[in-house]
């Protein structure tokens, strides 16, 4: 009897430890389950946000020439073929493109894949036909994609689509890692006990053969060896297998496997190393390159491109092998693929962006708008204002012009920025902040130094909103001391002595401090220092009268804040660098709108471009005329600050506005001015740009007449002391000079003993007629 109950308790406990270890094992499986399905089904990975430039838009007469637009194919890396047959390759017959376009999907639109024929007439295109049907007239090429914002896990991926992705490559990675995939459920027996005892007996180490073995290891566990962790890769693949189909498990596969590493980033997928080591998407790979990716699964380090080259050539070629066995390839097509080059790229670009100021730009302004984790981690895509064939121009033109200057006056340091935008929207079009690689310090926003006289136009311009000055006015460029705090503060010219009384246009022209200096304590450091804020600047403003010649840190950023209200007649467009943010469902989250702000009257900021066209044609800038056209009434303005540290120049054209800056990172003398340094530099930056005239739309209260320099009073044409300026209507003088009284009714009659100057009354028309049928109707449109 008691060894029956004995046998009995023993029974007893014993199905106690099963029912328990049942329930554990239950509890541990439900465990993984919901592990499983947590990831598979939620958010799967940390996707980069991917930043690309502006679209090429493409319509007849579009300002785009055939080479630049050939360009633009290289860099998006289309093939110039003999046939268009395949996306992502042209044919040129000389004056016409055959282009097969990828396509793209911008998230609230999408551009079909289609062929388009492009036909050139000398710098412009003169004609465009597509195979989709297009109401608009317009197509566009695929933007290019120039940077990432990559996520904290140091991943990078481009998710694909099973649909997407080529049967061949498919074929290729089954008949090399698991020529039973469709008909396991999810584990190799033979292969995990294999590993099991290679594992328990201390022998080589084996891991499971399975494509659904692989993921679940890279997927959801710990790269670390042990007894433990093949045990749960093997449930938890039987799992997966039990949820989910053999379609959506390859297609994560597709999207999770490492295949690479590019500097302290992985290379995760299929869809970003097709790009990585090609430079191509993956849709547009020969069979060869497939095959080489799929035999980077065993080993991205062993088998790299660069630094192995043969054992890589080798692998590619066991995988093409492996499809013939199978019966993928053909004896031909065995042959015809394993005779390829391997076709790697160069040198990968991806993880460095070709334009990282540009980038540097953009970064900035997401961090204002969005939260870390949602630009590191949600897969947005950034679509941004930068045109790369401009970009491309301004940063060699910049680099080359910079480096010629460094070695004619020994500046072997010599560092700069450039940036260009569009006055009319204020996009950035092109950002530099350095003459040599990017290294995180972007002068272009970062380098705040002393601006000089670009500053002066803005204390010109109160002049001419009061009404008691004209660009005929007479200035005194003549020594000046000014009391500030108890001290006394005596302004120079750059070449030391004064000028006498000169008109302000030329004050201006010729960028006069001593005149500049009386004009601007006449209205105030705190006038000046107002309007400075309301063009853009938020950098400290000193309260002190030197800031008139300059003495003030600005960013080349900055600057162009202020000189985009001067060539938009009067209004501030934000300077940004981001068009739309679409998130991964491709819903667009913001689109960064226009947010126009009116900060000169017009009439006043259409005489104050005057004086900018003034410095171009007589003044410190005439340079420019040596290598771009009059007809462009370009506006600009130099910048030199003490002992020639900082040379800056700014200005526009009626489509680009441009700032550049040149000094050096110790703030040394660099022996260049405005206009023997950064106008240089300007210069070949806007050559390269194709440019159109100024042209500031001239209000109603604006008149243009010959005003004498001497007296102020009206003058005509060839008059001694003559010049053709815009005027406010109500400042239009009531009195003429003899050589130009010929020309006008004038009450009171001309006193030549009376003062010489006469504000006008509102209602000065009345008193003023021209006599003078013969004068050209054309000089209301015209300056100097």
């Amino acid at each position: 009897m008691k060894v029956q109950r004995g046998i009995g308790f023993v029974a007893l406990i014993f199905s106690i430890l099963v029912i328990v270890a049942f329930l554990a094992f239950s509890a541990y499986l439900i465990r993984l389950d919901n592990i499983i399905r947590d990831k598979f089904e939620g958010k799967r990975w940390d996707i980069p946000a991917k930043v690309f430039a502006r679209p090429l838009e493409i319509y007849a007469n579009a300002p785009i020439s055939s080479a630049d637009f050939q360009q633009e194919l290289n860099m998006l890396g289309y093939k110039k073929s003999e046939s268009y047959e395949k996306s992502g390759h042209y044919v040129s017959d000389g004056t016409s493109l055959y282009i097969h376009t990828r396509g793209f999907d911008y998230g609230d639109n999408v551009d079909p894949e289609q062929v388009i024929q492009v036909s050139f007439n000398g710098e412009q295109i003169a004609d465009v036909k597509a195979t989709k049907p297009n109401s608009t007239g317009m197509v566009r090429l695929e933007p290019l994609l120039i940077g990432g914002i990559y996520p904290q896990h140091n991943e990078d991926r481009v998710l694909i689509k099973l649909n997407k992705v080529p049967k061949t490559l498919i074929e290729a990675l089954i008949s090399t890692e698991d020529r039973n995939f469709y008909k396991h459920h999810g584990i190799s027996f033979r292969g995990t006990a294999r590993a099991l005892v290679s594992n328990v007996t201390g022998g080589k180490r084996q891991g499971g053969s399975t494509l659904t073995q692989q993921l679940i290891k890279n997927f959801y566990l710990t790269p670390e060896k042990t007894l433990k962790r093949k045990v749960n890769e093997a449930l938890m693949s039987l799992l997966l297998e039990l949820h989910y189909s053999k379609d959506e498990i390859l297609e994560a596969y597709l999207n999770e496997v490492n295949l690479g590493q590019n500097g302290n980033y992985s290379v995760n997928g299929y869809g970003l190393a097709a790009q990585y080591y090609f430079g191509l998407p993956l849709r547009e790979l020969n069979i060869a390159q497939q095959a080489y990716l799929v035999g980077l699964v065993q080993g991205p380090t062993l088998y790299n491109p660069w630094r192995n080259p043969e054992g890589a050539l080798n692998r590619r070629n066991v995988v093409l092998n492996n499809m013939l066995v199978m019966g993928y390839l053909t004896q031909d097509q065995y042959d015809k693929e394993v005779a390829r080059p391997l076709g790697v790229v160069t040198k990968p670009t991806l993880g460095t962006s070709r334009f990282p100021d540009f980038l540097d730009v953009v970064r900035r302004q997401l961090k204002t708008e969005y939260q870390e984790s949602d630009l590191t981690n949600q897969g947005l895509r950034i679509f941004t204002t930068l045109d790369p064939i401009e970009q491309t121009k301004v940063q060699d033109a910049f680099r080359s012009t910079v480096s010629r200057l460094a070695g004619s006056t020994r500046l072997k340091d010599l560092q700069g920025a450039v940036i260009v935008s569009r006055p009319e929207n204020g996009e950035l079009e092109a950002v530099v902040g350095s003459t040599q690689d990017f290294t995180g310090f972007n002068r272009a926003i970062d380098a705040k130094r002393q601006v000089g006289s670009l500053l002066k136009p803005v204390i010109y311009l109160s002049a001419i909103e009061s009404g008691r000055y004209n660009w005929a006015s007479k200035i005194e460029d003549e020594p000046i001391s000014v009391s500030v705090e108890g001290k006394t503060w005596t302004p120079k010219n750059y070449s030391g002595g004064g000028h006498g009384i000169v008109p302000m246009a030329q004050a201006l022209a010729n960028s006069y401090n001593l005149a500049a200096v009386r004009v601007g304590q006449e209205f105030g450091v705190a006038t000046f220092s107002n309007n400075l804020k309301k063009f853009g600047v938020t950098s400290n403003i000193p309260n002190y009268p030197s800031i008139f010649l300059g003495a003030v840190d600005m960013s080349p950023m900055e600057v162009m804040s202020i000189y985009g209200n001067f060539a938009t007649g009067g209004f501030k467009y934000p300077i940004k660098s981001i068009r739309s943010v679409v998130d991964s469902n491709g819903r667009v989250l913001d689109r960064f709108g226009l947010n126009v702000q009116q900060t000169i009257d017009p009439s006043a900021a259409y005489i104050l471009n005057y004086g900018l066209q003034q410095v171009m044609s007589n003044g410190t800038g005439k340079a420019a005329y040596s290598v771009m056209p009059s007809e462009l009434k370009l506006s600009g303005k130099s910048g030199t600050t003490n002992d020639t540290r900082d040379s800056w120049f700014a200005g526009y054209s009626g489509n680009h506005v441009a700032v550049v800056w040149l000094g050096l990172d110790n703030n040394k003398v660099t022996g260049l001015t405005g206009s023997s340094g950064a106008l240089p530099v300007w210069m070949n930056v806007m050559k390269q740009l194709k440019q159109k005239p100024v042209n500031i739309r001239q209000p109603d209260s604006v008149q243009w007449q010959w005003i004498d320099t001497n007296s102020g009073y009206l003058s005509a044409q060839g008059c001694e002391g003559a010049m053709y300026i815009p005027l406010l209507s109500n400042t239009v003088p009531t009195r003429a000079t003899e050589c130009g009284l010929p020309h006008y009714q004038v009450e009171p009659t001309y006193d030549p003993n009376a003062e010489t100057s006469a504000p006008a009354s509102n209602d000065s028309d009345s008193y003023i007629r021209d006599s003078e049928n013969n004068m050209d109707q054309d000089l209301s449109n015209r300056a100097m």
